[in-house]
């Protein structure tokens, strides 16, 4: 499995010195890649059906709890066959689609990166690898968003996208450590059997709320669902693979799996079905006032998503069969339309719902491909989608006594109105009189109409033999999500009941609608006068306001001045020290314990005053670095006098390095330019004296608490025995603080090549003055 993840990965890499293969007529080697990966998973079908799992685990970082654990079940290999096997019509699909394009190359290995990241993300068994690939689908998708980035649509539109699925991956990321942190593990599998201790916890509310929200956002759920009609702005290819079959599904996929370790109690159960039930709605109501075709796509994709996180919400057993049913009807008959949309907008230049009609007459098989999904998505008998829908209304019915009359009402409204949506992406340019402008459109090449006519095909095959679906595909899903074995047998015919007359409702309105509803360009503006209460519009609102605040704040904090970034340091300091004093109550001096002061003491301490007083008052530079490496020799003199000679030799090496250098970068520098007043003076003097007192008080403080060896001991005791080190002192810098030592070098590396720039300017003398 692992060779799996990094095949993509390994493929993407490759394009960078051998892309310009792509561009030749070889180019469509590289889609067998998916191929050969979905006839590897496609091995599994059986013995994962039989009831078995595979799993494999690589050491990777065992200190932070990060491995390479994946696992093969029912869900994984559910997603693993619609990333392969979708991906694999994608890749035929866009080598045709992007025939000629310059940058053809980049766009197969944003794609492998992308296939790579999706399959680690549903193959982890590990939270942090997962969050890890789950960060990757959202930097592949800002690629392939954004693809076309000359235009500012597509650059704007990859960005909000970046933005909502890395916000989602944030809140995600706190999930997964207060998770890791209740059960004392990251491994999925483990948290199986800790789900009461998960549970009963008093953050379990929070740690609900975090992952549903990396979610949600990444599944585009109200009210964070316009991401996905803005990143419609991408190539049809990117459409059809990223939102509708897999990155969108992400999100389903997420909740899909931690079903048995946070279901089961009413957080999840309301939550999950107000959110879903309410974007479905929302969304399915939308997709009628489009009239662009990747719009319909888009709002009904949205209210797709919707049904499966309501579905997933209830978490009944029927509800479970049915999300199971219908994450692979959607992406069938949604990929299938997404693909016919591209091959329509490539042939005619327009997705324009109130131009295309007729197209049947130029446009033949892919007129075929554009009704059998439409019927796949009415849920017609005889295909899949007929399956999938009556399944939807079997978990509302049988749900709750207070609940299933609500429920049912809103899935049959939702259905309602994605029938008509499929029917006006699926049928509605291909009916009618052909215009004239399309008159000499002819069919685009083969690997474009074929792959979504397959994809239309299977719907209607796998809802002719649902048996196979549900004893091999969906069977093993919803025991995976279920955590124990279900047995279940998909039908074609349940007889004349309350279901079957909910379906035929359903059809019939979705198809009046159909015929009654007329997007137009004035429908659209009248929806468009509630924007200003859109959660698009008001996210966006807080984004300004946030970057006002933000450039405010850049403003006041970093204005660019050293000076006052010193200033606004020790003043943070001041208080954080004041504070930490105040909670350790009044300051009692014992003076007997203090030790007496001798003349040598006294006299360095003035000599220090002194110089500190030169270092202020003196206009010249050099005075002040001479008289400031006074107040250095002067410390050092204290250390000597405290026995610590060790330090004093540091101190007076590193003060005369100092000054050295200070003399070397001030000789090059223009003259000093004082825009220092009284004001500022004063001001920084007070800040000075107040620095000093408190830290006068904190050392005074600790004279007065007891003294324990307990650090000092350890450091004893194993210097030599764990570091081989007889000098405790560097044992200490070298080896228990040895990140610290290696940062503190490359700050000092640092500055020394900002000294080294600095020696090496050369300033006009116009510059000087």
């Amino acid at each position: 499995m692992l060779f799996t993840v990094l095949s993509g990965l390994i493929s993407s890499s490759l394009i960078v010195p051998f892309g310009r293969f792509l561009k030749t007529k070889w180019g469509f080697i590289l889609a067998f890649l998916p191929v050969l990966l979905f006839l590897y998973f496609a091995q599994y079908i059986v013995p994962i059906g039989q009831g078995s799992y595979f799993v494999q685990s690589t050491s990777w970082v065992p200190s932070l709890g990060i491995n390479l654990d994946f696992k093969l079940d029912g869900l994984s290999l559910l997603f693993a066959l619609l990333i392969t096997g979708i991906g694999s019509c994608i890749f035929f699909y866009a080598n045709a689609y992007l025939k000629g394009h310059r940058y053809i190359d980049r766009f197969f290995g944003y794609l492998c990166l992308f296939m790579s990241a999706m399959l680690g993300l549903v193959l982890s068994d590990n939270m942090l690898l997962l969050f890890i690939f789950w960060e990757l689908t959202s930097i592949s998708s800002f690629f392939l968003i954004g693809f076309n980035n000359d235009k500012n649509d597509s650059r704007k539109s990859a960005l909000t996208a970046l933005s909502i699925t890395g916000l989602g991956g944030f809140f995600l990321l706190a999930g997964f450590i207060l998770l890791g942190n209740i059960a004392g593990t990251y491994h999925i599998t483990a948290l199986i059997g800790k789900v009461s201790i998960i549970q009963q916890h008093p953050l379990f509310p929070l740690v609900f709320g975090l992952v549903a929200l990396g979610a949600i956002t990444k599944s585009a759920q109200f009210p964070f669902h316009f991401w996905l009609p803005g990143a419609m702005k991408a190539p049809t290819p990117v459409s059809a693979y990223l939102h509708s079959a897999t990155m969108v599904k992400a999100g389903i996929y997420l909740l899909a799996r931690f079903s048995p370790i946070l279901g089961g109690n009413p957080i999840w159960m309301y939550s999950l079905m107000a959110i879903g039930g309410l974007t479905m709605l929302y969304a399915a109501f939308h997709s009628l006032f489009r009239t662009d075709l990747k719009g319909v796509l888009a709002y009904s994709t949205i209210s797709a998503l919707g049904i499966l996180v309501f579905l997933l919400g209830l978490g009944t057993k029927d509800a479970i069969i049915a999300a199971s049913v219908f994450i692979l009807v959607h992406a069938l008959y949604k990929a299938a339309l997404f693909l016919i949309t591209g091959i329509i907008d490539h042939e005619t230049g327009t997705r324009d719902l109130t131009i295309l009609r007729g197209l049947r007459r130029v446009l033949m098989p892919v007129a075929i491909a554009g009704f059998l999904a439409a019927l796949s998505s009415a849920g017609i008998p005889l295909t899949f989608g007929f399956i999938g829908k009556d399944l939807i209304y079997e978990a509302t019915l049988h749900a709750t006594p207070d609940l299933f009359l609500y429920l049912t009402i809103a899935a049959v409204v939702t259905n309602i109105l994605l029938v008509s949506a499929g029917f006006m992406a699926g049928i509605k340019p291909f009916m009618g009189k052909l215009p004239e402008q399309f008159n000499t459109i002819h069919l685009p090449y083969k690997a474009m109409w074929i792959p979504p006519l397959l994809l239309a095909v299977l719907g209607v095959v796998f809802g002719c033999i649902p048996g196979l679906i549900g004893e091999w595909i969906a069977g093993p899903t919803a025991t995976s999500i279920l955590a124990k074995p279900e047995t279940f047998q998909l039908k074609i015919w349940h007889g004349f009941n309350l279901i079957l007359l909910l379906s035929a409702i359903t059809i019939a309105a979705g198809t009046l609608l159909y015929f009654t509803n007329r997007p137009s360009e004035k429908k659209l503006a009248w929806i468009a006068n509630f924007n200003k209460i859109s959660p698009e519009y008001i996210i966006r609102l807080c984004a300004q306001e946030i970057v006002l605040f933000s450039t405010f704040f850049t403003n006041k904090m970093h204005n660019g001045y050293l000076r006052s970034y010193l200033l606004k340091i020790i003043l943070f300091a001041e208080l954080l020290i004041a504070y930490q004093l105040y909670l350790g109550g009044p300051l009692h001096i014992k003076w007997e314990t203090l030790s007496p002061v001798s003349f040598y003491e006294v006299t360095t301490v003035c000599i220090l005053i002194g110089a500190i007083v030169l270092t202020i008052r003196t206009s010249s530079r050099l005075t002040a670095v001479v008289a400031t490496s006074v107040v250095g020799y002067a410390i050092c003199l204290i250390f000597v006098f405290y026995s610590a000679p060790d330090l004093a030799m540091t101190q007076f090496t590193i003060d005369t390095l100092t000054v050295v250098l200070f003399v070397l970068v001030l000789f090059k520098l223009p003259s000093f330019l004082n825009l220092a007043n009284r004001r500022t003076i004063i001001r920084d003097a007070v800040v000075a004296i107040v620095f000093g007192i408190l830290l006068s008080m904190v050392a005074l403080r600790v004279l007065h608490e007891p003294t324990t060896t307990n650090i000092s001991d350890f450091y004893g005791d194993y210097a030599y025995v764990l570091a081989k080190g007889k000098n405790v002192v560097n044992v200490i810098l070298v080896d228990f603080r040895g990140f610290d030592t290696m940062f503190e070098i490359v700050v000092l590396s640092i500055a020394a090549l900002g000294v080294y720039s600095l020696l090496k300017l050369r300033l006009k003398s116009s510059d000087k003055e």
